[in-house]
């Protein structure tokens, strides 16, 4: 697991190049907030974090497949991530941030990235 990136990954990247396109300007994994939320827009007070669908457990995506060995393991790995992220999560919405999450999945199509970008900055 050590060569498994956590950050500057491809869907990572992705977001922060369409971003910039569009004119965002934005900070990276912000060690002094909750979680080192992967992209921070301090001017607008939004995180977002994008989260591989597998290591998260996306529902219903055919990325977040099921284990076959070592279940107990990974089942225990995956719940802790989850808790993780949920506990993060709350920490930074109760310092007044507001936090999104895009999915590994949704980073693949520029059209649907687009689209919830532009439904991440409508609020």
């Amino acid at each position: 697991m050590s060569r498994i990136k956590s950050r500057d990954t491809k869907p990572e990247i992705r977001l922060r190049s369409l971003l910039h396109n569009l004119g965002y300007r934005f900070r990276l994994h912000r060690k002094d907030l909750p979680g080192n939320p992967d992209i921070v827009l301090p001017k607008y007070r939004k995180i977002i974090f994008v989260h591989g669908c597998f290591w998260h457990r996306h529902e219903g995506c055919k990325m977040a497949y099921k284990v076959k060995s070592n279940i107990e393991k990974w089942e225990r790995k995956f719940s802790q991530n989850i808790r993780r992220d949920k506990t993060n999560k709350e920490k930074l919405i109760e310092l007044g941030w507001d936090v999104h999450v895009i999915w590994e999945c949704e980073t693949k199509n520029d059209e649907i990235l687009l689209r919830i970008i532009n439904k991440i900055f409508q609020n």
